[in-house]
């Protein structure tokens, strides 16, 4: 005669999950690298960013908001002269308009005693030449900021270089510390790429803050200098032997 047992199901789960617990935790891996390295490439920036400011201010918020857009206008078609896809990129920035107050009397209200607001262009492009000329033309706004960048195109060519160097010392850097700790080689186990190209912010440029002489045909001095494309690789080599 067979005689069979049928446990309860809820003893089964128990056993089951007491049985998951009684198995040991993994050994904590051994003989892994934690290892960082970075590699940098300098090139000369190669577009100019000229940012154009107006200020206007009176008591009738219309006659103000004109006043800017004449000047904007004005700014505007010279600008647009030498504009070229891919070469001189003009746009607008802001513009803004917002009321003053006068100081209020004993427990009165503060009031509005006029207007104040300012417009923005912004240039920028690889021929640096033009840009230059045109803040000599534009006289109905001022220069506010100045700067130069690196194009995608200019940082795009080194990336591939300065990420190959920093990987290539990375490689050199696991090979050599595992042959020191006893190791004949290493694998790699996770590695992280970055890129970066570090540039300064542009320049204010409060020298140029009174351009209303008819002086200002002057091209702008320009001196691009240098950006620096860099490349960070992190990660951890396990050690073989």
């Amino acid at each position: 005669m067979q005689v069979c047992f049928h446990w309860p199901l809820g003893l089964s789960s128990l056993w089951l999950a007491l049985a998951v617990q009684a198995q040991p935790a993994p050994a904590p891996p051994t003989g892994v690298l934690t290892l960082t390295t970075a590699a940098s490439i300098e090139v000369t920036k190669d577009v100019l960013a000229v940012a154009f400011t107006v200020t206007r201010e009176g008591s009738d918020a219309q006659a103000v908001q004109s006043g800017l857009k004449q000047a904007l206008d004005a700014a505007l078609l010279e600008a647009r002269k030498i504009a070229k896809p891919g070469q001189v990129e003009v746009q607008t920035g802001n513009f803004s308009l917002y009321p003053r107050y006068a100081t209020p009397t004993k427990g009165g209200q503060p009031a509005i005693s006029g207007w104040q607001g300012t417009a923005e262009l912004q240039v920028q492009g690889k021929d640096i030449a033009a840009i230059a000329q045109l803040s000599g033309r534009i006289q109905s706004m001022t220069i506010a900021r100045v700067g130069y960048t690196l194009s995608r195109e200019a940082r795009e060519k080194v990336e591939a270089e300065v990420t190959a160097q920093a990987i290539a010392r990375w490689r050199a850097k696991a090979a050599s510390m595992a042959q020191q700790f006893g190791y004949s080689g290493y694998s790699v186990r996770e590695v992280n790429v970055t890129t970066n190209d570090m540039q300064p912010p542009p320049v204010p440029m409060l020298m140029k803050a009174s351009r209303a002489s008819p002086v200002m045909d002057e091209a702008l001095p320009t001196e691009a200098g240098k950006g620096e494309v860099s490349a960070t690789v992190s990660g951890a080599a396990q050690m073989t032997k």
